[in-house]
Parts: C-alpha cells; structure tokens; sequence
C-alpha cells in the first residue's frame, strides 16, 4: 500500500478528488474483463492531462513504484488487472477528441475517447472509424492501441495498427515522446508499431492521431443459416478462394445462436440450425450487387439452408446487435465465461470447431464459438460456474489446450485480446526461449526498472529488470 508521503504526492499532481486508496473504494478495479482472477491495486488515480501523467509516471520511477495503465477495463486477458498492488493510473478522464480533419481524415483523441463515439460524433460528415471490437460502444481507443484490437469489420479494413498514425506517449521513465507521423511513414525504426499493442507495457499512450474513413458507397448485408457447422465453417473458406473479400464474416454456432436469440435482440433463428454465418459486402454502388450474388452462390453451394440479404437498415441493424451482443447473452445460460482468442488459418476452421467440440465433451463443458471467421480469430466462449473451484479449473484447462491446438495447426495465442496475464505461459508454447530474451531485451530499453504493467505478455523472469509472475499454468490431470 502507498504511504502517506505517497499519497500526498499524487495529490499535488492530480488533487484530492483524482485519487482513490480506500479499500471499499478500489475493489472496483480488482479485475478487467478477465475475471477468473482478481487482485486490488494499491491506488487508483485519475490524470487528466499527459503532463500530469508524465509528472506521475516520474514519481513513480523515482520511488520505484509499479504502475499500469488503464483504460474502461474491457480487456479479455486480465492485462489491466494488478498483480502486485501495483498503482492503476486510469485514462478515463481524458475523454476528448482533440482535433479533426475531415480534408486530410484524420482526427487525433485523448485515450479514454470511448471506439463508437468517433463513428457517431463524425457520421454526419460521411465518415468513420473502422476499428469495431464487439465492445466499441465502451472500451476505448487508447485500450484499443494496447490490445492492437480488431473487430468485425478487420478482415478488409485491418486492425487497429493499420489505422493509428501518430501517438503521444509517457515513457516508464516520465518523459514525453512523439511517435509516427500523421502523413508519410516515419523515418527509421518503426517504434509506433512496436508501442500499439505492447499492453501498456512500454508506455501511456495520451494522445492518439488515427485514419479516418469516407463511409462506402454501398453496403449489403447477408444473414446465412446452415444445417451443419462444417458447411458455414467450409463456405468461409470458399469465399476468399472465390476472390471475395468481405468486409466482414462473422459466425455462430448453435449453443451461442440460442443464448442471443432469448436476448433483447432476437432474430428467430431456427432451433435446428447448426450455424449462421453474418457477412457484410461493401464498396461502389456499381459493383456491390454482383458481389453479394457471388456470396449467395458460393453459400448456396455449400449447402446453406437459407440465405438473406437485409431488406432496409432496421434489420441488418438487428442481425449486428445479435451478433455484437453475443458475449453478454451468453450470460443468460450460463453463470460465468471464459473467452478465448486464437487464431487459426482459415482452411482449418472446420478442423479446429470439431476438436474444440471434443475437447468440451472431454472436459464436460460447454462451449459457444461466436467469432470473427473471416480472418480465422476464433472467440470460444467457455461456461463454467466460478462457485465451483474445481469447474472454474477445468475451464482453465480446457481454454488452454484450446490455444494449444491454434498453435498447433500454425496460429497464434491470441488475435486481439492481447497475452496479459491470461495466456503469460503460453507465450513459452509459441516461441523458444531466444524468442522470449530478445522481447525481454526491448522491454528493458523502455522499462529498466521494471515498473511498467509487469508480470504481463512475458514470463518471467527473463531478464534481472523483470519481476516474476505470479501466474502459472495448471497441469492437467491424467484422467482428462
């Protein structure tokens, strides 16, 4: 816990009303979106400007206390949770969008501005922010830029790396540093891209300069429902082989189809459907019909029961909140989730969906896949109840031979979700020990002392400046 001086401190910088340390007070912030784990900070504070931040981030080097950076805590991998009472210093006060330039489509925002609000506030000129992970109406962009989200529509649009510019950030040092370039590509070393997706690990981003985009001119969205899930899964697949790229193809599976279909946003999908399939075309008006019948045919080929194009705005709004509401209706048949980010290749999905099945009959859990299959970023969503340690374990359990299986068939451990704390030892899995030295080592050129969001992304210790993670993987019993 800080002491009295501590407190003082920080009250100088960012007065009495930007800090929280009691107890009752800061259990709010024992968790992010991951909540299989939990663990209360030693003090949250509330900068609203990057000065305060960097006059923060300096006491705290200086004093050798641990920080980390936090934004709405939407994120899936417990990496804007403490570990080690560290201080949480929250963005979500600076909440303003700085500038916008509609002429050269740029607008630059602090990072607490919440992803949707910049699609909404600029909608009316004709443009928008491409980024959408199924939280966009609360997460926001500077946690955007730690996690490197995604969202639906990053098949043809890219993630969220693709569309920041220029950062401002507060290094673990206190000093404040400018990176890209708001035009051009920066000369030198690429110390943007290495900062955006770094989990808060190098830095506090406080300033973001993103793209933003002209609205097309069309868009036709289709709803496919089909008897088997190999055929949804297969479809997939054919689509980019057909040289159609999507703006977005989204899938879900049985179990998910009737957790969101009691929901608020019910479609009336069919009880014996195994999959639907949500895939959005878009571009000039000329050439956007042609493409959505190339999409029926290569669905219909492929044995869908029936597939729908959105007669007018009102329901293709509808098929979206089914979809982007997903996560938060499975909590309608289930008391807790964990949600899982792989990624695999596209052509292995209808391999990988029918492990995952086994896997969840092994382990005597239920899983719901609603996920981004465009892309091949899947979102198993794992049931289990939290008042039953020993169901919470074999949830663990089988999300990570989950992610073991993506790693496998040549994917990765995570697509947007970031590592946090979550997937820390399965960084081990996906790369060999020089691998991990060598993130280690540029780590340590940002963060020497270690103070900066640590025990997250890399196992520890690496090198003398980590401190050692608390979080370990568990051993599966051999009756499993």
């Amino acid at each position: 816990m800080l002491d009295t001086q501590s407190i003082q401190a920080i009250q100088c910088i960012v007065g009495e009303h930007n800090l929280l340390y009691d107890p009752a007070r800061i259990k709010a912030y024992d968790c992010d979106g991951y909540t299989a784990e939990k663990a209360e900070p030693s003090a949250v504070v509330f900068p609203e400007t990057t000065e305060q931040v960097s006059l923060l981030v300096q006491y705290f080097y200086q004093h050798g206390i641990a920080f980390l950076p936090r934004g709405a805590g939407t994120g899936l991998s417990g990496g804007a949770m403490p570990t080690h009472h560290e201080v949480i210093i929250s963005l979500v006060k600076m909440d303003k969008i700085l500038s916008i330039d509609y002429e050269n489509h740029r607008a630059v925002v602090q990072p607490g501005f919440v992803n949707l609000h910049l699609t909404q506030r600029i909608a009316s000129h004709g443009f928008y922010y491409a980024p959408d992970p199924s939280s966009q109406s609360v997460c926001t962009i500077g946690g955007n830029v730690a996690e490197n989200s995604g969202g639906s529509h990053c098949l043809k649009y890219g993630v969220t790396t693709n569309h920041v510019v220029a950062i401002k950030c507060v290094l673990p040092t206190g000093q404040i540093v400018e990176l890209g370039e708001n035009f051009g590509d920066a000369v030198g070393y690429d110390l943007l891209g290495v900062v955006v997706g770094s989990e808060g690990t190098l830095g506090i981003v406080t300033e973001i300069t993103v793209k933003i985009l002209k609205k097309p001119e069309s868009v036709k969205t289709l709803l496919a429902l089909f008897d088997r899930i190999e055929d949804a899964s297969d479809t997939v697949s054919a689509l980019i082989r057909h040289g159609i790229i999507p703006a977005a193809c989204e899938m879900m599976d049985k179990l998910t189809l009737y957790a969101v279909d009691k929901s608020h946003y019910h479609v009336g999908y069919p009880d014996d459907i195994e999959a639907v399939l949500l895939i959005e075309v878009d571009g000039l008006e000329a050439g956007v019909d042609d493409v959505a019948a190339e999409v029926v045919h290569v669905c219909t080929a492929h044995h869908v029961r029936t597939v729908n194009l959105a007669a007018n705005d009102a329901e293709r709004d509808l098929w979206w909140k089914s979809r982007k509401m997903a996560f938060p209706a499975i909590g309608r048949i289930s008391n807790d989730y964990l949600v899982q980010d792989g990624v695999i290749p596209r052509s292995q999905l209808t391999h990988v969906l029918e492990k995952i099945a086994e896997l969840s009959q092994k382990f005597g859990l239920r899983v719901a896949n609603v996920f981004h299959a465009g892309d091949g970023n899947l979102h198993p969503l794992i049931c289990y109840d939290a008042r039953n340690p020993e169901e919470l374990q074999r949830a663990v359990m089988l999300g990570q031979q989950i992610l073991e299986l993506c790693v496998d068939v040549g994917g990765s451990i995570t697509g947007e979700h970031g590592v946090g704390i979550e997937k820390i030892q399965h960084m081990a899995y996906m790369y060999n020990q020089f691998d991990l030295e060598a993130q280690s080592r540029l780590r340590y050129v940002f963060d020497p002392l270690g103070l900066c969001n640590p025990g997250k992304i890399l196992p520890t210790p690496q090198s003398c400046g980590d401190r050692p993670t608390r979080h370990v993987v568990m051993s599966i019993p051999s009756s499993l």
